[in-house]
């Protein structure tokens, strides 16, 4: 499988109104509290509120653990939604905002009604997950090993993009069976990121739409390895 040093662009910059780059949404907890991000983690940019943060109507995230699923509520803050708990051991949290705003692009007299959906998870072992997400990216149960699912089966093919807050970044491309591996040097998160286009047609909030676009990220905490390269500084947010 060939590796190759690449910051993988997620979605067009179209989708955001006054945001001049491609952004995701990710996950990270401390030792006090989980905190769902809107922005570009390799270039330490949070998006804020009031900002690019308003534009998410209503975020959900839900607790995985050995007791089952648990939903949690999300607080809005200046920076962040803080949920309303962290995961444990074996346990994971992912995240989507199935009701980010619609857009149009037209091309000549053609227009292209298109929904993009945003989703994250966090792990904090590299334990097999079962995909929950439409678009999904799980561990194997391997170290460094991930798997990718759309809609509940393996996606071959996928680009999968892997970075570190200092801009550290690595590409590949999932196999047969949706999986992906990588080198995990650094110590510290990673962000790993899929996204996926469907073309089928359907509705959402009782709007039509053409084209569908996935983005979703995983996060994971590793202790050991090589010290994290510094981040550089915090970008400013988008008005």
């Amino acid at each position: 499988m060939k590796l190759r040093l690449v910051l993988l662009p997620l979605v067009s910059a179209l989708m955001f109104t006054g945001a001049a780059n491609a952004h995701q949404i990710w996950l990270e907890q401390t030792s006090k509290a989980a905190n769902l991000y809107f922005g570009e983690f390799g270039e330490n940019l949070r998006e804020a509120s009031p900002g690019l943060l308003d534009k998410f109507v209503k975020p959900s995230a839900i607790l995985s653990g050995a007791k089952g699923d648990q939903a949690l509520t999300l607080n809005k803050e200046a920076g962040s939604f803080v949920l309303s708990a962290r995961a444990g051991k074996n346990e994971s949290i992912t995240a989507e905002e199935a009701n980010y705003p619609g857009f149009e692009k037209k091309t000549g007299e053609t227009v292209v009604r298109s929904i993009w959906t945003p989703a994250a998870r966090l792990v904090t072992s590299d334990t097999v997950q079962a995909p929950k997400l439409t678009l999904d990216l799980v561990p194997s149960g391997k170290p460094g090993e991930f798997k990718v699912y759309y809609k509940g089966q393996p996606l071959p093919k996928a680009k999968v993009g892997i970075v570190v807050q200092s801009g550290w970044s690595k590409e590949a491309t999932s196999d047969d069976q949706g999986a992906v591996k990588f080198d995990l040097p650094w110590q510290g998160t990673y962000i790993l990121e899929v996204h996926h286009t469907d073309k089928t047609a359907g509705e959402r909030d009782g709007k039509p739409y053409d084209v569908a676009s996935f983005v979703t990220t995983l996060s994971l905490a590793q202790a050991k390895g090589i010290k994290p390269v510094p981040a550089g500084p915090a970008a400013t947010p988008n008005k």
